[in-house]
C-alpha cells in the first residue's frame, strides 16, 4: 500500500452500467458502493467544489458549473445586480447586502476576496458564539472550505462571502488548516482590511454606518473583550460609537472624535454606564463631575461597561469611568468648593454627629460615611473604588447575597451631601423622631446602591415605602 487507503472508480463499458467506488485499506477487504454513480451525486459534487473553476464540466452534455468567480474579476466590472445575486448564493439568503467590500492583494499575501454585510437585523441565533463562519475559502477557485471558521477572527462572524488564495495549498487538511502561520497571516490582514472598511464607511455615510452599529455592535464589543492583542483591541475600538455629555441627544461620537476635543494636558476619556440619557444626566456620579468640566461618553448598553473595563486605554489615555475618577480624587486629595454657603450647611460638628449616629445604624453594610462637596440636588451616593468591575462581578454571581455580604465584598463609602434638605432634617430627626429617621437613612442609602446599579431588586424596600409613606401622611 503506498497510502492509508486507496478508493477506485469504475464502471463498465456496456451503455447504462452502474459506476462503483472501490475503497481498501490495504487488509485484503473492499468496501463497494454506488455514491458516484448517481447524476445527482454527481451534480452535487461538481457544484460545491468546482462551481467556479475556469475550464466547462459538462455532465450527460450539460454544462454545470455556469457561475462566475466575482472575487477573480475587477471590481468596477461588477453590477450592483451581480453582487446580490452572488450574496444571495454565498448567504443563502433572500435580503440585499448592506455592504459590499471586494479586497484584492498580492502581498504580503495573495488575497482575491469579497465580503457582505446581511441587510437584516442579526437574529439571537445569528449572535450566538455558537454560530459558525458564514465565509468560504477557496484555493484558485477550487473549495477548500465551505465554513472557513479560522480565516476571519469570531467576531467577524456576521460577515458573509468567499476568500481566495493561490498561497492556500489545495491539500491543506483541517487540522493544519487550524495551525498554519499562512492562515493565522490571512487572518490578521483580512481582520484589519475589514475594519478599515468599516472606518471608511463611517466617514462616508455616518447615518447609514450609525444604522450598522446598532444592529451590529454587541460583534464589536464582542471582539474587544476576546481580542488579547492592545493594539487590535484599540482598532476596533474605533468602530464604536456612544452620545456625549457634550453633544446633543441621539448625537454620536467615537473614542478618536472624544480625544480629538480633549483638553490640552488631559490624559484620561471619562465614561458613565446607565440605562438612559435622561438617567445619566440626572446621576449624583454626572453631578460631581460638573464641577471638574469634562466630557463624558454614555454608555447605555448592558456590555459596554465589560467593553471599556476590557479596553482600558484608546491612543495612550486611559479610559475611566466618572465613579472611579471621583474615588480617585478622594486619594489625591483634590478639593472642590460647596456649591452652598456654610449658612445652609451643616456645620463640621453636626456633620460629625450625624455620620456617627448613621455609621453606628447602617453597620457593616458601610466601610465608611464621609461628606462630599461635589454634590448639589443628591443628599447623597456610593462610591467604591472599581465601580464598574464591582457591578459586573455581581452580576455574574449566582448566589443571592445579603446587603452585609455585598457590602464586605464592595467596601462601600456613603458620601452625603451637608447642603442637602434631607440631610439637615435627618440630622434634626435622629434625636426628635428615631423611628422615622431609621427609616429614611434606610431608604437614602437603598438609594444611594440603586443609582450605583449596585442594587438590582428594590423589591425588598416596598413595604419600607409604605411606613413612610403613612408617617408622611399622619397629620393629614
Amino acid at each position: 500500500m503506498v497510502a492509508n487507503r486507496v478508493d477506485v472508480y469504475s464502471r463498465c463499458a456496456e451503455p447504462g452500467a452502474p459506476g462503483y467506488k472501490w475503497s481498501s485499506d490495504g487488509s485484503g477487504v473492499f468496501e463497494i458502493c454506488k455514491e458516484f454513480s448517481s447524476e445527482d451525486r454527481v451534480k452535487e459534487v461538481v457544484t460545491k467544489y468546482s462551481n467556479f473553476v475556469s475550464f466547462s464540466i459538462y455532465l450527460n452534455g450539460r454544462r454545470l458549473n455556469t457561475l462566475q468567480a466575482l472575487w477573480m474579476m475587477e471590481p468596477k466590472e461588477i453590477s450592483d445586480w451581480q453582487h446580490e445575486e452572488f450574496y444571495r448564493y454565498v448567504a443563502q439568503a433572500y435580503d440585499k447586502p448592506r455592504y459590499t467590500l471586494h479586497y484584492r492583494a498580492d502581498a504580503p499575501l495573495n488575497i482575491r476576496s469579497i465580503f457582505y454585510v446581511p441587510d437584516v437585523k442579526p437574529s439571537m441565533f445569528d449572535v450566538s458564539r455558537e454560530m459558525g463562519s458564514s465565509v468560504a475559502l477557496y484555493s484558485r477557485k477550487v473549495l477548500i472550505q465551505t465554513k472557513a471558521t479560522d480565516i476571519l477572527p469570531k467576531w467577524l462572524r456576521f460577515l458573509r462571502g468567499v476568500v481566495d488564495s493561490e498561497d492556500i495549498p489545495l491539500n491543506l487538511s483541517r487540522e493544519l488548516l487550524q495551525e498554519s502561520a499562512l492562515i493565522r497571516k490571512l487572518r490578521e490582514v483580512l481582520q484589519q482590511r475589514v475594519i478599515r472598511f468599516l472606518l471608511e464607511q463611517s466617514k462616508k455615510e455616518p447615518e447609514k454606518y450609525n444604522k450598522f452599529f446598532e444592529d451590529y455592535s454587541l460583534f464589536m464589543r464582542e471582539g474587544i473583550i476576546t481580542t488579547q492583542e492592545q493594539d487590535v483591541k484599540e482598532d476596533i475600538a474605533k468602530l464604536l460609537r456612544f452620545e456625549s455629555s457634550a453633544l446633543p441627544a441621539g448625537q454620536q461620537t467615537s473614542l478618536t472624535e472624544y480625544a480629538s476635543r480633549m483638553k490640552a494636558g488631559t490624559r484620561n476619556i471619562y465614561y458613565l454606564c446607565a440605562p438612559s440619557r435622561h438617567l445619566a444626566e440626572h446621576s449624583p456620579y454626572f453631578e460631581a463631575m460638573k464641577k471638574k468640566d469634562m466630557e463624558v461618553l454614555f454608555c447605555y448598553e448592558q456590555f459596554d461597561e465589560l467593553t471599556l473595563l476590557h479596553l482600558r486605554e484608546f491612543d495612550k489615555k486611559k479610559l475611566i469611568s466618572v465613579e472611579t475618577d471621583i474615588v480617585v480624587d478622594h486619594y489625591k486629595e483634590e478639593k472642590f468648593e460647596d456649591s452652598k454657603p456654610a449658612s445652609e450647611r451643616l456645620t463640621q460638628e453636626q456633620a460629625d454627629d450625624l455620620m456617627a449616629w448613621m455609621k453606628n445604624s447602617l453597620g457593616p453594610r458601610v466601610t465608611n460615611i464621609k461628606l462630599t462637596p461635589r454634590l448639589d440636588t443628591h443628599p447623597a451616593m456610593i462610591t467604591v473604588l472599581e465601580m464598574g468591575a464591582a457591578r459586573h462581578f455581581l452580576r455574574t454571581q449566582q448566589l443571592a447575597r445579603t446587603a452585609e455580604e455585598r457590602a464586605q465584598i464592595l467596601q462601600p463609602t456613603l458620601e452625603i451631601n451637608a447642603g442637602h434638605d434631607l440631610i439637615k432634617k435627618l440630622h434634626a430627626m435622629k434625636d426628635t423622631n428615631p423611628e422615622l429617621a431609621g427609616l429614611l437613612l434606610e431608604q437614602i442609602y437603598d438609594n444611594a446602591m440603586i443609582t450605583a446599579g449596585l442594587n438590582d431588586d428594590p423589591r425588598p424596600m416596598i413595604s419600607r415605602l409604605n411606613d413612610l409613606l403613612t408617617k408622611a401622611l399622619e397629620k393629614h
